[in-house]
């Protein structure tokens, strides 16, 4: 299934996606990680989260499309 949003521009994508890591970055339990993993999933997809999860670079991130 893919992703339920569709950004405006690559700006809009790249700063909520910016947001999305800073709050994985900043979990410290398994049920931080959960909680920011609810919130963003529909709008940009499991294997994205996955990847800023492990650490991935924003620009690996978004050039890994689809």
């Amino acid at each position: 299934m893919s992703p339920t949003t569709t950004f405006k521009s690559p700006e809009e994508e790249r700063t909520y996606l910016t947001s999305v890591k800073s709050e994985l970055d900043n979990a410290q339990t398994k049920a931080d990680v959960i909680d920011v993993w609810k919130r963003h999933y529909l709008t940009i997809g499991h294997r994205k989260l996955g990847r800023l999860l492990l650490g991935r670079s924003l620009d690996e991130v978004l050039k890994a499309r689809g």
